[in-house]
């Protein structure tokens, strides 16, 4: 092997070394199958990586049967984005201004802003440039807001009830419901909805954020449910055009 090939076989190993420390943070617990299947090398090759990590002062739990994970309270350092990568954030940025829920956009600002502070100079000024030159067309035209997708977002991820006041759209018949936060649904509309197991009508149900007038957590847990968004959405389809419907 000449000494070029060798160089470039260092740099792959020592870019697949950052990769999997951002996987690591980014994940709670990570196979090291699924680590190998993403970047295309052995399990055997993963298995050596990590011992280098460790090695090299990363604290790494192995959990017998399900994968690695970071110790606790751990941070690695900033990584630097790409430039592609800026553009993408800076793109989407753009789209998340016009959304209907309050609460997103304030997070989002927040997290793009740290996102920015760690960016090169020279890429800060193309990214001011890129979103400067970006146009989202108008949200639909009446289209109601929200500002609970971030609470509804806690409680869905610690599995807490919800008590919401909902409006309904056909009847504007008003009701208070103890609800179960399931999953997230962009409609047609542009606007969000919450799939949600409800207490009143023992079923699933999906509430539109902009009609719920009050939502209040109730610090009471529930069970994660067994049903995937997939069969879900996939059963609303075989009934009706879209989930929408």
């Amino acid at each position: 092997m000449s000494y070029s090939e060798m160089n470039d076989n260092e740099i792959k190993r020592i870019s697949r070394l950052t990769a999997i420390l951002t996987q690591l943070q980014s994940k709670r617990v990570i196979t090291s199958t699924t680590l190998a299947e993403k970047f295309g090398v052995s399990v055997r090759t993963i298995y050596r990586d990590i011992k280098v990590l460790e090695q090299a002062g990363v604290p790494i739990s192995t959990a017998e049967g399900k994968g690695y994970s970071l110790m606790e309270g751990y941070r690695i350092p900033p990584v630097m984005f790409t430039e592609n990568e800026a553009n993408a954030l800076i793109t989407v940025e753009q789209v998340i201004l016009k959304n209907s829920d309050s609460s997103l956009v304030m997070a989002y600002r927040d997290a793009i802003s740290k996102i920015k502070a760690v960016l090169l100079y020279a890429t800060k000024d193309k990214v001011e440039l890129l979103a400067n030159r970006i146009a989202v067309s108008p949200a639909t035209p009446n289209m109601g807001s929200s500002n609970s997708l971030t609470l509804i977002q806690n409680a869905l991820t610690a599995f807490k009830m919800l008590n919401i006041t909902y409006q309904s759209e056909h009847k504007g018949e008003k009701t208070k419901r103890d609800i179960e936060p399931f999953a997230l649904y962009y409609t047609l509309q542009e606007s969000w909805a919450l799939i949600a197991y409800c207490h009143l009508r023992k079923d699933y149900r999906m509430f539109r954020l902009d009609r719920i007038l009050k939502v209040t957590s109730l610090e009471l847990d529930f069970t994660p449910h067994q049903l995937t968004l997939a069969s879900y959405l996939k059963d609303k389809e075989n009934k009706f055009m879209t989930p929408d419907t």
